[in-house]
């Protein structure tokens, strides 16, 4: 029997970050806003060991007023104690390991960003890619310790193009990659987009350059009459256990050649997009925070995506379409 009884990952309401875990020391310690009512806080999202078990569950509300006592008991009957505490949030926050100097090596052998598999808020498309022996996102040492983001779309096969599967883009983005749900006629399906965050931005902040690929096709190898182009973006949303609400959007797509790492500045639209937004903006569903809320009300996640081809999701791009960004900082009114 396991004798294991750790906490994977936990995720509360109001939340304002990624929890801080620490198994060596057995803490986990959530970011909340200022404000809010700490005596009924509901515990949204815990992962643990295999065959452990918790006394508090997802659906609980605790009182982090002070720490909680989180009691996990092993397979075998040993038992964990946990410290489950709030601080108070940033008020002006920024996403971790934004700078992109920070990457860990995976047990196959590849890079992923952050600082490990178990704190990071960065994930790529490689755990999928890695099935085909490719890796389209990959660190760029600029200089002696500035590391940056190098996405390339890649060839991947005459038998996976046969299927509709020509290419990949490299891509990197908030959130984290289930390979338990690679699904190869949907990459996105293994993908859960976004972070805990709360924080109103104006705009963001990037170093970019971009190099679309000579030949842009679909995913059936058809000749497009249009380039390739890349993706920079970040939502801001309201989520709760039904639904996901969109507060606010932030999204550059371009097809220009910028062949050196230019300073990017896109402004954050909070509320609903006009009508004459590009689609690709607009939330599928078309639903937004309520405009009598949306001037003030505070995210509870964020999804930054980037990708070398804006269609890759699809399939659809241009080998050797080049994107490289670095230094992500999110920009606040004073």
């Amino acid at each position: 029997m396991s004798s294991y009884g750790e906490i994977k990952s936990l995720e509360v309401s109001n939340q304002a970050s990624q929890a801080v875990i620490n198994s060596q020391e057995k803490t986990v310690k959530v970011e909340i806003p200022a404000g809010v009512d700490l005596t009924s806080i509901k515990i949204r999202i815990l992962s643990i060991s295999s065959f452990a078990t918790s006394d508090i569950n997802v659906g609980d509300e605790v009182d982090l007023t002070d720490p909680v006592l989180i009691e996990i008991t092993a397979e075998d009957g040993m038992v964990s104690n946990w410290t489950l505490s709030a601080y108070v949030a940033a008020s002006n926050p920024q996403l971790p390991d934004s700078d992109f100097n920070r990457w860990y090596q995976t047990a196959d052998g590849y890079y992923e960003p952050g600082e490990s598999a178990s704190t990071t808020i960065w994930g790529t498309g490689n755990p999928g890619t890695k099935l085909l022996g490719l890796y389209p996102t990959t660190p760029l040492e600029r200089e002696a310790d500035n590391l940056a983001v190098r996405m390339e779309t890649l060839y991947n096969g005459s038998l996976p193009a046969t299927f509709g599967a020509p290419i990949s883009a490299g891509s990197i983005f908030t959130g984290k990659f289930d390979v338990n749900n690679i699904d190869l006629s949907d990459p996105s399906a293994a993908i859960d987009f976004g972070i805990p965050f709360a924080g109103r931005p104006a705009s963001f902040k990037i170093k970019y350059s971009y190099v679309p690929g000579a030949e842009n096709k679909d995913k059936n190898g058809n000749v497009l009459s249009y380039g390739d182009a890349c993706d920079i973006f970040i939502l801001l949303e309201v989520r709760n256990e039904s639904e996901s609400r969109r507060l606010a959007t932030a999204w550059f797509r371009s097809e220009a050649s910028v062949e050196s790492l230019t300073d990017l500045q896109v402004e954050f639209s909070y509320g609903e997009l006009p009508a004459d937004a590009p689609d690709y903006t607009k939330p599928p569903d078309g639903l937004y925070v309520g405009s009598d809320s949306a001037a003030f009300i505070l995210p509870t996640h964020l999804t930054f995506v980037a990708s070398s081809s804006y269609d890759g999701n699809s399939f659809g791009g241009a080998v050797g379409s080049l994107l490289i960004i670095d230094d992500l900082e999110l920009i606040y009114d004073d």
